[in-house]
């Protein structure tokens, strides 16, 4: 029997993508005067949702390299990194925007709140479950 369900599972992934995804703009942030330098951004809403709408299967991989049957499971998404390469010949080739990452910044750090108070939530219910309600 397990006390947790698959949405701490999903929080915590969640969680950690959006600390990576702090990485990366801060990243461009501190590159922002780099000539030459392509600004980065980190993908993974897409396949998380994905792994979100696929059902849990009890069976695991054969082997560790193996993928599941069902397509990525929430353990292995890592999200991917998309360099925005810059193709004019004006400027230094940099591509960071810092109004743009300041607003990436912003959002990713709203949203990272927002599942930290989410999981604070799960695990008050869950304490309150377990101390039969007192």
């Amino acid at each position: 029997m397990k006390i947790t369900d698959r949405t701490l599972a999903v929080l915590e992934k969640s969680l950690d993508l959006r600390a990576r995804n702090q990485q990366v703009i801060a990243g461009n942030m501190a590159n922002a005067d780099t000539p030459g330098y392509s600004a980065r951004k980190l993908s993974f809403e897409d396949d998380l949702q994905q792994a979100i709408k696929r059902p849990e299967m009890n069976t695991k991989p054969a082997h560790a390299r193996h993928l599941p049957v069902n397509g990525a499971s929430l353990n292995q998404i890592q999200g991917r990194i998309h360099r925005n390469v810059d193709t004019s010949d004006i400027g230094d080739g940099n591509t960071v925007s810092l109004d743009e990452e300041m607003f990436s910044l912003a959002e990713n750090q709203l949203l990272y709140e927002a599942g930290t108070q989410i999981l604070k939530k799960k695990l008050t219910m869950l304490k309150y479950a377990v101390s039969d309600g007192r």
